[in-house]
This record gives structure tokens, C-alpha cells and sequence, in this order.
């Protein structure tokens, strides 16, 4: 039996700034975007993923800003972090870790799961920027 992830809901306090951080400054795809009763619903995936994040009214008692450690996969972390900050997303620096402390710049070999960057949302919910370069075995 195949278990897929396939929404993980953000809560945010002003959905039509975070539908124009995702979907402008992020880049991700709108899958949907309704309102049912009092509840409006937007979906949106990051380029390449099959997950997507849902956000809006009514989804979550969580308070906006709560969520944490949500992974975004990339394969060079140099390029996704450029991008990022070209669209007016403020991404801290790449950083690995070294002796169980951060050290600034990627994993000098680029090993896959060293390499972090860090960005927070509007409402403050926190996205790690993380290398996994699939090819590399």
C-alpha cells in the first residue's frame, strides 16, 4: 500500500497576501482556489512537487505562523536560493553543519541532507531550503 502526502495546510492570517507570496514570490502552481460556505480554500504546489500546501479560511484552528520545518527539496541550493531572492523572497544564507556547529556556504562535497537555507512566510510559518541531488546516488 502506497501512502502519498499530498496537502499539508499552512495557517495564515491574510489569505491574499499569502496567495501572492506563494504563487508570485514561491512560484508555485494554483491548483484551486473556493469558497465553500464560510470557508474559502486555496491550494498550490511548489514547481516539481506532489504535495501541495492549502491555506484560506476556516481550515485550521492553528495559529498563523505555527508551522515549522516545512522542507522544500532542491537539488542545488545555490541556484534555488538566487531565484528565490530574484523574486523578492528574503532567504537566509546556505549553511551546513560542521562539528555539530553551522558553518556559511553548502557542504563542501554538496553531500545530499547538508545543505540548509531558511525563509519565513508573511505570517512567519518557517521553510527550509534543503539539497538533495537525486543523482548523485
Amino acid at each position: 500500500m502506497d501512502y502519498k502526502l499530498e496537502l499539508v495546510i499552512i495557517p495564515v492570517s491574510d489569505v491574499e497576501r499569502a496567495k501572492k507570496f506563494y504563487l508570485d514570490g514561491m512560484g508555485f502552481g494554483m491548483i484551486v482556489d473556493t469558497s465553500v460556505g464560510d470557508k474559502r480554500v486555496i491550494q498550490a504546489n511548489p514547481p516539481g512537487s506532489e504535495c501541495a500546501i492549502g491555506f484560506g479560511t476556516g481550515l485550521t484552528s492553528a495559529a498563523p505562523g505555527s508551522a515549522q520545518g516545512l522542507h522544500l527539496i532542491v537539488s542545488d541550493i545555490l541556484a534555488a536560493r538566487a531565484e528565490l531572492t530574484e523574486r523578492g523572497v528574503e532567504v537566509g544564507s546556505v549553511r551546513h553543519m560542521e562539528s555539530g556547529e553551522w558553518v556559511d556556504g553548502p557542504h563542501p562535497e554538496r553531500e545530499n541532507y547538508q545543505s540548509f537555507a531558511d525563509f519565513t512566510d508573511p505570517d512567519g510559518n518557517i521553510w527550509l531550503l534543503q539539497e538533495v541531488d537525486r543523482s548523485k546516488g
